[in-house]
C-alpha cells in the first residue's frame, strides 16, 4: 500500500485529489496539509510514501518544502504539482530534491502514474511537458546547472520573502517565524541588498517571477 499525503491550499482541489487516489486499490491518503509548514509537519509526523505537493503554497511554497525535507533526509519521496510548465521551475524542483512533476491538467492516469513510478524510486515528468524539455530535465548535467539568485539566499531569507510577498508586515512576519522585528528588518535589508531591490514592491515582483510566491486565491 502506498501512503499519500495531499499538500494543496485549495480544499475543494485537495478533496478532489483524494477521491481520486483512493479510487485506486493501492494507494491510501493519510493526510492533508493546507499550506507549507502544515506539510512539512505532516511528513515528519506521519512518514508518508509520496507527498503530493502543489507548488504554491502559501506561508511556505512547495520548492522550499522539498529542499528542507532534502536537508532533513526525509524518505518521503516528492511529486510537485504546477501550473507552471517552463523549463527553469521543473528543474528547480529536481535539483531541491523533488522526482516527479505534474501539470495540473493532467489527466487521472498520470496522476496514478506518477504516484506509482516515485515510490518505486523513479522519476516522473508529465507528458503535457514538451519531450525535449523532459529529456532535459532528466538529464543530471542538466539539473546541476547554475541556481537562480533565490536559490543562493538562506532559507530563512527565502521564507521572509515569501511572507513579505503575501503581505505580511515585519511584526506578523516576526510573531509567526517567532523572531524579533528587528531581525525581521535585518533580513529585509539583506534581501534588498543581495536583490539589489530597493522597495517592498521590488521584493514582491521577484518573489512573483521566480514563482517563491504566488498572488492567487
Amino acid at each position: 500500500m502506498i501512503r499519500v499525503v495531499i499538500a494543496e491550499d485549495h480544499h475543494l482541489v485537495r478533496q478532489g485529489l483524494r477521491a481520486l487516489l483512493e479510487k485506486a486499490a493501492d494507494i491510501r491518503v493519510v493526510g492533508e496539509a493546507a499550506d507549507g509548514y502544515a506539510a512539512l509537519e505532516q511528513v515528519q509526523k506521519l512518514q508518508p510514501d509520496v507527498l503530493l505537493l502543489d507548488i504554491a503554497m502559501p506561508q511556505l511554497n512547495g520548492v522550499e518544502v522539498a529542499r528542507r525535507m532534502a536537508a532533513l533526509k526525509l524518505r518521503t519521496r516528492v511529486v510537485i504539482l504546477s501550473v507552471y510548465s517552463d523549463g527553469t521551475m521543473v528543474q528547480q524542483t529536481l535539483r531541491c530534491g523533488a522526482r516527479g512533476y505534474l501539470l495540473k491538467q493532467s489527466v487521472v492516469e498520470e496522476l496514478l502514474q506518477a504516484v506509482r513510478v516515485v515510490h518505486r524510486g523513479g522519476f516522473f515528468l508529465c507528458s503535457k511537458l514538451p519531450a525535449s524539455l523532459r529529456a532535459a530535465c532528466l538529464n543530471p548535467e542538466t539539473v546541476k546547472q547554475l541556481p537562480s539568485v533565490l536559490e543562493r539566499l538562506t532559507p530563512r531569507g527565502r521564507e521572509v520573502l515569501q511572507l513579505v510577498a503575501e503581505g505580511c508586515t515585519s511584526k506578523a512576519i516576526a510573531l509567526k517565524l517567532g523572531l524579533s522585528e528587528k531581525t525581521v528588518e535585518k533580513h529585509r535589508a539583506q534581501l534588498m541588498k543581495r536583490l539589489g531591490i530597493h522597495d517592498t514592491a521590488g521584493l514582491i515582483r521577484i518573489a512573483i517571477k521566480h514563482r517563491i510566491a504566488s498572488l492567487d486565491d
